[in-house]
């Protein structure tokens, strides 16, 4: 992102601190990290539960494909109103209970993890207070190295909190080569945000008429639609909808029509070819197609083009590849004369029961 004189914004600058603070959140929890992998492999856990709220949640969809995948655990999103409400909680017999929230506040959350000790299951937070009561209620604390974040919308925490889901599966595996991938990933944080900052700060003006546009996703990068449909939302106030590629053809599709804003991502790796055969498809219904991507030859099938840093194995990719939307986000605020650091009717802290 270009680093021309003081940040108009407190996000501009937040969102350039990603790269250090991915490095420190790493670099910090390691120890942690390990200590939490030898606890999973003692109690034998055959089930991982994530409880989590707003972009937080989006980090628990990576969570899913990566924890799936590559520890070949199922993996299942907490429901809290059964916890908070219906107060019929299920059996976490066998199963780690994993909290994401930067702050730690959330009710519902809390109360995710109170049961789950209290019927014995493994807990973890991911939080930026260690001191808080979702810390409280956790046998280990991956704490957020981002510092203090004073946007409304999450963007330091949101990449560090994928990195520390990543910097899990990679110990929980136990691979050097993903170990490997994964100590690049600040570096490539940092690429990413000079290849596009220029671009992103160019197009988005263009997009100051747009109130819908869908984003559309699949596999690891499903909850980066998902992150990046949220904040246009928080900061646009738009309406912008996240979905997966195959969802998407089920009925949605005949939302789109000519000029129709859809953002894809298309990453490099197993679904590439799938997401470029999926904007041919859509060619006839001449969208307006905005491309995040780490392939030269797919950006230039958009008419808006956002590319993030080559380099990263489809794994690693979402973190890189949300660094785009936000900027992308953070300038149609603007472009639109909206205050992106302050967004309508929002706080920092979203407490929910």
């Amino acid at each position: 992102m270009p680093r021309m004189g003081a940040p108009a914004t407190i996000m501009e600058t937040e969102i350039n601190e990603q790269p250090a603070a991915l490095a420190r959140t790493l670099e910090t929890n390691a120890a942690e990290i390990e200590a939490l992998c030898r606890d999973i492999r003692g109690r034998n856990i055959t089930t991982v539960m994530i409880a989590a709220r707003g972009s937080s949640d989006n980090a628990g969809v990576y969570a899913k494909y990566l924890f799936q995948s590559y520890n070949g655990v199922p993996v299942a999103l907490a429901t809290p109103s059964l916890y908070t409400f219906y107060h019929t909680p299920p059996r976490l017999s066998g199963v780690f209970v994993l909290g994401i929230s930067q702050s730690g506040q959330s009710e519902d959350i809390v109360e995710v993890m109170a049961e789950a000790r209290r019927q014995g299951a493994l807990t973890a937070a991911i939080t930026r207070d260690e001191k808080s009561p979702l810390a409280a209620q956790s046998h280990r604390v991956l704490r957020l190295e981002t510092g203090p974040e004073k946007a409304v919308a999450a963007t330091k925490t949101f990449t560090a909190s994928l990195a520390l889901i990543a910097g899990l599966s990679v110990a929980w595996e136990g691979s050097r080569e993903r170990a490997a991938s994964l100590a690049r990933l600040p570096q490539l944080a940092g690429k990413t945000l000079e290849a596009a900052g220029g671009p992103a700060a160019a197009r988005a003006p263009a997009y100051r008429s747009m109130n819908r546009c869908v984003v559309i996703g699949r596999g690891f990068c499903y909850g980066i639609a998902m992150e990046i449909a949220l904040k246009l939302k928080e900061l646009t106030y738009i309406t912008a909808e996240p979905y997966s590629s195959a969802d998407f053809q089920h009925g949605p599709m005949a939302i789109v029509e000519e000029g129709f804003p859809v953002i894809l991502l298309a990453p490099m790796g197993v679904l590439h070819d799938h997401m470029v055969e999926f904007a041919h498809g859509m060619k006839e219904r001449k969208p307006d197609l905005i491309v995040i991507s780490d392939s030269r030859q797919t950006l230039e099938t958009g008419n808006t083009a956002l590319p993030f840093a080559e380099g990263a194995p489809e794994w690693l990719s979402p973190i890189l590849a949300v660094l785009p939307g936000q900027i992308f986000a953070l300038r149609l605020s603007i472009a639109k004369g909206i205050n992106p650091d302050v967004p309508r009717g929002l706080r920092k802290v979203t407490v929910t029961r």
